[in-house]
This record gives C-alpha cells, structure tokens and sequence, in this order.
C-alpha cells in the first residue's frame, strides 16, 4: 500500500510519512460567501475539534440539539446538483461536497464547521479556498489513531448508465469519466491517485460548471440562486462564458473528481479502494456508499498503522 494514499499523507507534507494519528487544525479560522444555491449570505468558521468527533456542521442561526449535523453519508437527504445533509429536526446544511474534499483532502479527521444559515458559501465554486483556509489555520496531529475504511468486496450502482462501483485497492484512487452533448466538454476522463498533493495541484481549483441556458429553470426550483461567473464555469452554446477562460483543459472532470471525493468523505473515515464513476453524480456516488455499508463484508475498518505494518511485511516477502 503506498504511502501517498488519502490516508497517508496531507498538502505539504512528505509522501514518505503515512499519517498514523488523527488530525484536526491547530486554530479557528473564519470565511464569508454566497450560498450556490440559496443565494444566501453565509459566515463560515472551521474549528478544532477532539479525537474521535469527525466532521460536524453546526448551524448557530438554530438553538439546541437542532443545530448540530453530523457529515455522514446516512444524513444525506438531497442530492439536486448538490450534497444536502440533514438531522432529525429536518435542520440541513446543502452545498457541503467542495468543503468535505478539501476537508478529506487535507487529511483532517475531527473539524467543527459553524455556519449561519442553510449552505456552505461557494466561494470560487472550487476547493481551494478551503484548502488555503485549513493550511492557514494549521493542522494539529492528536494523540488517537487513524482509521481507515478498507473495500473489502465489490460493490457497483448503476441508474440508467450513470454507474459507480467501489472496488478492494491498495490505495484510494479514482477513474472518472463524463460524456456531454457539447464541443466544451464533450467526452473527458481522468484518472487520480488520491494523495494530498495530487488533490491540492490537480484538482482543488477545479471549479463547478453548468449551462447558461438552463440558469432560470434551475432558479425556478429554488436552485442556483446565487450562481455568476465568479463562483461557476459558465457555458452558452460552445463558449466558456468566463473572460479567463478554464484553469484545466478538462476541468469540467476534474471538478466531477473534486466532488466525488467530497461525497465519498462522508463515509467517515479514509478510504481504501478503487473508485470507478462514469456519468456519475452526487445522487450515485450516496447510493454507492449506502450499498458499501448495507453488509460487513464489504468493508473493514482498520487502523492506518496496522496498514502500514501489513504493507512492510509484504514488500518483505515479495
């Protein structure tokens, strides 16, 4: 199992030291921005949070136990052009993907995000604003183990040729293809060790795309509300709408990669498999986790030391 897994290593770091100890930041740190879809003003702060916490949302316009959200792929309740998570008082947080990538991706396993109202601020519609917040903020190692889930048996959804299928691997990695009926994007594949440096210079700036034409329709149903060229990649016809054009020739995969890895964080843990998506979207990539988790023998949840451990003994004996 190579070190430069998403378990094994952060933004920064070197690939040669696997992250054995659960990690969270080392300051609070604060954001602002517009909700993609609710149009909504928001206040963002990412805090520290203990050993064993994971990632918790707290809406602090909401009093009480109504607040508090966990990120986890059993409290997703809608995934309309976005990943919505949602508590037992029907309290929601929506647009949470670009945050939870840049989260896993930064190796960060315990994190308090509080929030004023019902969605994550888009930001420039990528990770890398997260990314940059978390490095200013500092990562903290914590005196408790890593854990990470091992795919353990193949596991596959398919709806209507959009498919996903998680497969045993010795490292996280992903195979992602997309087909659209436009010249700007056409048919684009990638595929993506999951590693920190890899996620920070080849996919976090990768930004949220959509069509021009279809902006109104997507308003009427209460969606894309806060949508400009400043936080998405517009495209009319065969035009990137964007004066500065595409930060990747295929950023309309990369960012597909971008968001894969934001849903596929809410199982909780790293994991350890091989992702392979095409079509696929935020809808696929929730019922590909819940079918992973619907038996034990699809996965296991191993200590990051002992993986690393079995590794050594395997180069040995080879």
């Amino acid at each position: 199992m190579s070190d430069s897994g998403q378990y094994g290593m952060t933004p920064g770091v070197d690939a040669s030291l696997p992250v054995l100890h659960q990690r969270t930041l080392k300051n609070t740190i604060h954001c602002n921005g517009v909700g993609l879809h609710s149009g909504h003003k928001i206040s963002l702060a990412l805090k520290p949070a203990a050993p064993n916490t994971g990632i918790i949302f707290h809406r602090t316009d909401v009093s009480g136990e109504a607040a508090v959200v966990p990120a986890r792929y059993d409290t997703v309740t809608d995934t309309r052009l976005c990943t919505k998570i949602s508590n037992a008082h029907d309290i929601s947080v929506g647009t949470v993907e670009h945050l939870m990538a840049a989260i896993a991706g930064c190796g960060i396993d315990n994190l308090i995000v509080e929030l004023d109202g019902p969605e994550v601020p888009v930001m420039d519609g990528s990770s890398e604003p997260f990314v940059f917040l978390i490095e200013c903020a500092g990562i903290e190692d914590q005196h408790a183990p890593r854990h990470a889930v091992v795919v353990k048996k193949t596991v596959s959804v398919d709806n209507n040729g959009c498919t996903a299928t998680l497969s045993p691997s010795n490292d996280f990695t992903i195979s992602m293809g997309i087909d659209f009926p436009n010249k700007v994007i056409g048919r684009q594949e990638l595929f993506l060790e999951v590693s920190g440096d890899n996620f920070k210079h080849e996919i976090c700036r990768a930004r949220t795309f959509g069509f021009v034409q279809e902006v109104e329709a997507l308003r009427e149903m209460g969606l894309a509300r806060g949508a400009s060229l400043d936080n998405a990649v517009g495209i009319a016809g065969d035009t990137i709408m964007n004066e500065e054009g595409l930060r990747y020739e295929d950023e309309c995969v990369r960012h597909k990669v971008l968001d894969c890895i934001g849903d596929l964080a809410l199982a909780g843990a790293p994991l350890v498999g091989h992702y392979r998506g095409f079509k696929a979207g935020h809808a696929i990539n929730n019922a590909l986790l819940r079918e992973l988790f619907s038996s034990k023998e699809n996965w296991e949840l191993v200590e990051v030391e002992k993986l690393q451990g079995l590794q050594v003994e395997l180069a040995a004996t080879a």
